[in-house]
């Protein structure tokens, strides 16, 4: 059994390596060889990649690739997309090249105001305590001042301090309830220094102001952003005539635009459903968000409690027909930046947002949506008509034949045979024997 190591993190990148081959994996050599291959060539741009986080002994890649041809509010983009499954890229630029010729993508952000919380416990009378807040609200902003002074000279800063009882949920609990603006910032770090800041302004007014009395107990458990963040929303949408959603040539359009009303609408009412309906969203905004360098999992956690704020887990999309047109959007809550973190540091994330010629976080909002209504609209045209497998394992081939170590003239016959071919993991299995056999 392998012992607890101490001081793993002082040991040197090529003695991290050693340490994990011989107490790990079979081959230590083998290890070795793997972990090297992906380092940078560049010994700069390697140590910058070490440096993102700690204990690095590689680099590990995503393909990136170009979803191109999306037309979002009268301008065409090429969106970044950085994902490791088949069809995603693909399944997004033929939904841009669907809409492209039905007038694009409209989008619009309707609100970036960011959350941060200061969670405290008080054992006192909650009017008191409203009382004191009040009194005090000027000091949490003055004494933040040196923190949000180059905010605000950007026009950013802190929007609303307020206190709210939760005691009903928790004996005694309390918190400082704000929000922020952080312009072209994520602000993470911003939001959490004020609140550090607030949450030490509190304690020591409580402390020197004579508010406690004998008895009492203010104490603050900790301070901390929200992920979940409603009112940082963007919209975007896409209509056309339902004459003109033409995407089966044996299905009438009316039928496909009837489908996709009732698809999205099972996944309003079916959880089972909505969570995959959703997750197919997420494929089209990871992609993108991991492209720009941002936080894709504060992303992800955000939307999930966004598509269950009304007590049950619901579609992030939606359909209608009136009047003869098809309409489809999707509203959901992105906290994005354009600036600072790794935008300002990986090479590859700063070529990234210059493909997107150079974004502001609300335009990028707009693109992360548009990518994931896109990516939506593109699954349910397939469920609805030819089903989901047909496009998805063409794009899977690939991965079956390099798992089989085809060579390069097998992966020619074989990707032109499934052209006009089903394609499943047991027919390529099968058709790359009788290849071989025939050879």
């Amino acid at each position: 059994m392998t012992q607890p190591i101490k001081g793993f993190s002082k040991l040197s990148k090529e003695q991290k390596i050693a340490w994990i081959g011989e107490n790990y994996t079979e081959n230590v050599q083998n290890t070795k060889d793997i972990l090297r291959q992906y380092w940078n060539n560049d010994p700069k741009l390697q140590q910058l990649h070490d440096e993102f986080i700690e204990n690095t002994i590689s680099n590990y890649y995503l393909p990136f690739g170009i979803a191109p041809n999306f037309l979002i509010n009268e301008r065409i983009y090429a969106i970044p997309m950085a994902i490791e499954e088949s069809s995603v890229v693909a399944a997004a630029s033929k939904a841009a090249k669907f809409w492209l010729d039905r007038g694009g993508f409209k989008a619009e952000v309707i609100g970036t105001e960011k959350v941060g919380q200061v969670h405290f416990i008080y054992t006192g009378n909650s009017e008191n305590l409203f009382r004191f807040i009040g009194k005090i609200r000027p000091s949490f902003y003055a004494e933040a001042k040196s923190i949000t002074e180059k905010m605000e000279a950007r026009g950013g800063g802190i929007s609303s301090i307020e206190i709210k009882d939760k005691t009903d949920l928790l004996p005694n609990y309390y918190q400082l309830h704000c929000t922020f603006e952080t312009l072209d910032a994520m602000g993470a770090n911003f939001i959490n220094s004020c609140l550090e800041q607030f949450a030490t302004t509190l304690k020591a007014k409580a402390d020197r102001d004579g508010f406690l009395k004998e008895g009492e107990k203010l104490e603050i458990v900790m301070s901390i952003l929200s992920n979940y963040v409603p009112n940082c929303l963007v919209r975007a949408e896409v209509s056309c005539l339902v004459s003109d959603l033409s995407l089966d040539t044996t299905i009438p359009p009316e039928k496909c635009a009837e489908k996709i009303v009732q698809a999205v609408g099972i996944a309003n009412v079916e959880p089972h459903r909505a969570v995959t309906h959703n997750k197919g969203i997420m494929n089209g905004v990871d992609a993108v968000i991991l492209a720009t360098g941002n936080d894709f999992r504060a992303v992800e956690a955000g939307v999930h409690a966004f598509a269950a704020k009304d007590g049950g887990y619901k579609s992030l999309t939606n359909a209608s027909i009136e009047d003869g047109v098809f309409r489809f959007w999707i509203e959901i809550p992105l906290a994005l930046g354009t600036v600072g973190g790794l935008t300002s540091l990986h090479p590859m994330v700063q070529l990234a947002h210059e493909v997107l010629q150079y974004p502001s976080a609300k335009q990028l909002m707009e693109i992360v949506a548009v990518a994931g209504l896109a990516q939506n609209f593109a699954a349910l045209s397939s469920l609805v008509t030819t089903g989901i497998q047909e496009g998805h394992m063409k794009m899977h081939l690939l991965n079956i034949l390099n798992q089989m170590k085809a060579t390069k003239e097998e992966k020619t016959t074989l990707v032109s045979y499934f052209k006009n071919n089903t394609a499943t993991h047991s027919a390529v299995v099968e058709a790359l024997d009788k290849l071989r056999e025939n050879l």
